[in-house]
């Protein structure tokens, strides 16, 4: 009786056991049929934008801007949100542009590229840096982790001794051609030809005509300051949402920089960014944000919009405004500033439910090797950088306002 009795239980067990794995077998099943659903969309998307996240947040607006309001207006700024749902060229022809990206580039690898590209430039080989790090990324899926960054080394060099052509490098790498346009719209302002001041042997201030960054960080040089990688913490003020931007904390007046050359087309209170700045560049593929500017004194004298800054530029000073519907009030708790990168392939993303503003962390470590030199102007509250620059691009569309203005006299005329 005791054997039959042990041999029921064990029976009972297996059929407890075969149930629970049929059970599992079923529920796996339905796991794999919806993972291959939203698999399908993101690999159709990966196509031509690898990277996208899967979640849709519609409503997340930056720290520094308020909803349903444009960004370029001194009001309440522009709905800066957070991922889109992103349409296949093939149902949208005419909506042919990148909806999404995530810059994962290490600083490692921008300083790696880069100087792989200041080392070429001039001879046959030179390397482009953004054509380099395109193609590392279409090899990892836009992570660069240690492999990552030994593969962008070895392909720089055998780019540099011509055992290889970037076509070659780039052939088969599906991706190559996204990473190349979205690399493109983050860094393409920040690298090429430049004329620069400083000094000589003899002490002597002299113009050179350089090539290499020709960005800054937007921290002026012998100002301390600390940081983390915020972008993506929550904030609360107004309504929930996550950080789309990166802070900065430092000392009330401490001369904030423009990250690079560009005209100003937003100036004045936000009351979620206090006193700001945007920035756009030239090709208007960048919108650069600065918020949170000092009180009573936020601005660079004659800043104003339409104005064209060079890139090094002091064009505010760091402060703790904002929080506040009432203009030119502290009610942010910790002095720093709120600097913020949008991209835009198409202007309708720029002030929409479909903005795309990047993590910009990994971006100012590698910035920070490049720190504008300021000094006190007598004895107002006015900095200023002790070296001047001239960029090509901004001497061109300082001379485009002067002749427009010209143009527009003479037609009042």
């Amino acid at each position: 009786m005791k054997y039959y009795r042990k041999r029921r239980r064990w029976i009972a067990l297996a059929l407890v056991l075969i149930l629970l794995a049929f059970a599992a077998g079923r529920a796996e099943v339905a796991r794999n049929s919806k993972n291959a659903d939203s698999g399908s969309l993101l690999l159709e998307e990966a196509e031509s934008m690898p990277g996208q996240p899967e979640s849709e947040n519609p409503s997340c607006q930056p720290e520094s801007e308020e909803p349903g309001q444009e960004a370029g207006q001194a009001g309440n700024g522009g709905a800066e949100s957070g991922q889109p749902e992103t349409v296949g060229p093939e149902t949208q022809p005419a909506q042919d542009y990148i909806k999404w990206v995530d810059f994962n580039v290490s600083s490692e690898a921008l300083a790696l590229a880069y100087d792989m590209d200041v080392d070429t430039y001039g001879t046959d080989s030179h390397i482009d840096w953004i054509s380099l790090l395109a193609c590392t990324a279409a090899r990892y899926g836009g992570e660069f982790g240690s492999q990552a960054l030994v593969d962008l080394e070895n392909t720089a060099q055998r780019l540099r001794s011509g055992q290889s052509a970037l076509e070659e490098e780039a052939e088969g790498l599906s991706s190559y051609a996204y990473y190349k346009e979205a690399y493109e719209a983050v860094l393409g302002g920040m690298v090429g030809e430049f004329l620069l001041q400083e000094k000589d042997e003899e002490g002597n201030v002299v113009w050179r005509r350089k090539y290499g960054l020709k960005a800054f960080s937007p921290i002026a040089a012998a100002f301390p300051y600390s940081d983390s990688d915020d972008f993506g913490a929550a904030r609360s003020y107004g309504y929930a949402r996550p950080h789309l931007g990166h802070d900065m904390l430092g000392q009330i007046g401490t001369p904030v920089i423009a990250v690079e050359s560009g005209y100003v087309e937003a100036l004045g209170w936000n009351q979620y960014g206090g006193w700001r700045i945007g920035i756009r560049s030239f090709d208007h593929k960048r919108y650069y944000y600065y918020a949170h500017l000092r009180q009573n004194y936020p601005y660079a004298e004659g800043l104003e919009e339409g104005s064209v800054v060079t890139a090094g530029d002091v064009i505010g000073y760091m402060g703790h405004t904002g929080y506040s519907s009432e203009e030119n009030v502290n009610n942010i708790k910790t002095v720093h500033l709120h600097w913020g990168l949008e991209l835009i392939f198409d202007e309708s993303q720029k002030e929409s439910d479909n903005e795309i503003w990047i993590d910009c962390y990994q971006l100012s470590r590698f910035l920070s090797g490049n720190r504008s030199a300021v000094e006190k102007v007598g004895d107002t509250r006015e900095w200023r950088r002790v070296y001047g620059m001239e960029d090509p691009a901004a001497e061109d569309a300082r001379e485009q306002t002067e002749q427009s203005s010209t143009e527009g006299a003479s037609w009042k005329g």
